[in-house]
C-alpha cells in the first residue's frame, strides 16, 4: 500500500501540506497510510505499530485536518483535542510534533504534566486551546482545581494505549473519559497490545478501524539483537566493555530501578565513561539537563528505568542495552525501539546472567524468536523456574517475589503504592535502603524469600499492574 501512496493523496489540508514540505517528507509511514484516512472520516482507530513509525503524525496530521474544516475556537479553559501520554518526556515529543504539524495552521497547543509549576499552565488552559496533551496525574489535578473543562471534547486520543489502559492508569483514565462527551472520536495507538488490553480498548472504542502493521510485539527490523551471557557478577565489566567497543553513538543503557540507574552511573563514572540517568526520583529540569547532554553528546550515555521506553525520541541511538531485562515481556520491545528509528539501524544488547533466563525465556516467547546469543548459555534446571504468569505479576506490581533478582542492576522487588515516591533498588544485603525505599520483599517488613505465607496477599493488594511504577509515571 505504502508504495503507491503519498501524503498529497491523502487529500490533507493545504497548511498541513506545507508543513509536511517544510519537512520534507513526501511518503507516508505504513501505520500512516492507513490510519491517516480513517481518522480523517472520523472513525474509531486502534492503531498498532513498532516504534519509530510515526504514530504521532498518524494522529496528529487527521485530527488537524477536522480541526480546520470544522473552524470554530476552543472554549474558555478547555480543549477540542485530548491527548493522554502516559510519561512527561512522551507528552513533551508529542506536543512539538504537533507544533510542527500545525506550523501554518493557527491552531493552539498547551502540555500539561506534573513536576513543574502549575501556574503557566492554568494560564495557557483559561483562554483555551485547541490541543491539550497531557499525563493523566497532572490533568487530574487542573480538573480538581477547576483549571479545565472537558466538554467540548471531538477526539481522544490514547498514545502507547496499553499502558494507559493498564490497571495502574485505568482508574484515572475512566475518570478522564467520563469527563469527555460520549459522542467523540477516539484513537488509540501503541506497539503492543496484549489480548486483556486489547479487550479492554474494545469497550472505550466504537466500531473502530483497527491498523496494524506489524504482528503484536514485533521487534522493530532493522534492531540487531544480541544476548551476552554473563556471570551473576558480570555485568558491570561487560557493560563497560560493550561501551567502550566500535561504532557506538549514543547508548541508553536500562535499569529496572531508580536506585539502580543511580549505582549504574557511579560505576560508569568510575570506569570513565560520562553518563547520567533519568527515572522518576529526578525533578523535571534535572530529567530535561539528561537528556539535553544526551542529544548534544556531553553525557553519550543515559541510564534510566523504563519512563524512558516510551517517550525518548533522541536521533542517533545507536545502541540500547538492557542491564536488567524486564519483567514484563512487551517492555522488551518498547525498550529496543528507542534504536533504529526512521529507517536508521541499531544494535540492541541484553546482558543476561543466569538469574535472568527465565525472563529471556518470556521475551523470545512473545517475539517469536530466538534472540542470537555470545557466551556460555546455562544449562537447563541450573537457573531458577519461570516467572510468575501475567495474573501473579500483575498483582505483584509485576516486581514479584517471585521473579528472579538480576545481580548488580536493583533488586526489581514489589512497590507499595502507599509510598510510591521512594527509591525502589538496592542489594540484598542492603536491608536499611529497602526498608527507606518502602519496597517490600515477601512480607510488608521486607522478609524476602522467608516471608510469612500470608504476605504474597497482603503486599498484592492495591498494586500496580506489570512493571510499570507509580512514581515515575504518575506525573504531577
Amino acid at each position: 500500500m505504502t508504495s503507491t501512496v503519498d501524503f498529497a493523496s491523502l487529500g490533507l489540508a493545504e497548511p498541513l501540506m506545507r508543513a509536511i514540505a517544510d519537512a520534507g517528507f513526501t511518503t507516508p509511514t505504513p501505520i500512516q497510510a492507513q490510519a491517516i484516512p480513517a481518522a480523517m472520516e472520523g472513525r474509531d482507530v486502534l492503531g498498532i505499530a513498532q516504534t519509530g513509525t510515526g504514530k504521532t503524525a498518524a494522529f496528529g496530521l487527521p485530527l488537524l485536518h477536522r480541526l480546520l474544516n470544522q473552524g470554530g475556537r476552543p472554549p474558555r479553559g478547555g480543549c477540542r483535542v485530548l491527548i493522554l501520554s502516559p510519561t512527561r518526556e512522551l507528552a513533551a515529543q508529542i506536543a512539538e510534533g504537533l507544533r510542527s504539524y500545525g506550523r501554518h495552521t493557527g491552531m493552539t497547543h498547551a502540555v500539561v504534566f506534573g513536576g513543574v509549576p502549575e501556574g503557566p499552565q492554568k494560564r495557557a488552559l483559561m483562554a483555551g486551546v485547541d490541543v491539550l496533551v497531557a499525563t493523566p496525574g497532572r490533568l487530574m489535578d487542573h480538573m480538581a482545581q477547576g483549571s479545565v473543562r472537558l466538554d467540548h471534547v471531538s477526539a481522544l486520543v490514547l498514545d502507547e494505549a496499553d499502558q494507559m489502559l493498564d490497571r495502574g492508569f485505568l482508574p484515572s483514565v475512566r475518570k478522564i473519559i467520563a469527563r469527555v462527551p460520549a459522542a467523540r472520536q477516539t484513537l488509540f495507538f501503541s506497539a503492543t497490545m496484549p489480548t486483556e488490553i486489547d479487550r479492554l480498548a474494545s469497550e472505550m472504542l466504537r466500531d473502530p478501524v483497527r491498523v496494524s502493521v506489524a504482528p503484536v510485539a514485533t521487534t522493530a527490523e532493522r534492531v540487531n539483537q544480541k544476548v551476552l551471557h554473563v556471570g551473576r557478577d558480570g555485568k558491570r565489566l561487560a557493560l563497560t566493555k560493550v561501551l567502550t567497543g566500535e561504532g557506538v553513538g549514543r547508548a541508553l543503557v536500562f535499569s529496572r530501578t531508580k536506585h539502580g540507574a543511580d549505582r549504574i552511573v557511579k560505576q560508569l563514572e568510575q570506569d570513565g565513561i560520562s553518563a547520567n540517568a533519568i527515572h522518576g526520583n529526578r525533578s523535571q529540569s534535572q530529567r530535561e539537563k539528561a537528556l539535553a547532554a544526551f542529544k548534544t553528546g556531553v553525557a553519550p550515555v543515559l541510564v534510566a528505568t523504563d519512563i524512558a521506553a516510551r517517550g525518548i525520541d533522541v536521533p542517533g541511538v545507536t545502541h540500547v542495552i538492557q542491564y536488567d531485562l524486564p519483567e514484563v515481556p512487551e517492555t522488551y520491545v518498547h525498550r529496543i525501539g528507542r534504536t533504529a528509528r526512521a529507517g536508521a539501524s541499531g544494535e540492541a544488547v541484553a546482558l543476561v546472567s543466569p538469574d535472568d533466563m527465565s525472563l529471556l525465556r518470556a521475551i523470545e516467547k512473545l517475539t517469536r524468536q530466538q534472540v542470537p546469543s555470545e557466551g556460555e548459555v546455562p544449562a537447563p534446571g541450573s537457573y531458577p523456574a519461570k516467572p510468575p504468569g501475567r495474573s501473579q505479576q500483575q498483582n505483584r506490581g509485576g516486581q514479584g517475589r517471585g521473579a528472579p533478582r538480576p545481580a548488580g542492576g536493583g533488586n526489581g522487588q514489589g512497590r507499595d503504592p502507599r509510598r510510591a515516591g521512594a527509591p525502589g533498588g538496592g542489594a540484598a544485603v542492603r536491608r536499611p535502603d529497602a526498608a527507606r525505599a518502602g519496597t517490600p520483599r515477601g512480607a510488608p517488613g521486607g522478609g524476602g524469600r522467608h516471608a510469612s505465607p500470608s504476605a504474597p496477599r497482603e503486599a498484592s493488594e492495591g498494586r500496580k499492574d506489570r512493571a510499570w511504577r507509580d512514581s515515575d509515571f504518575r506525573e504531577g
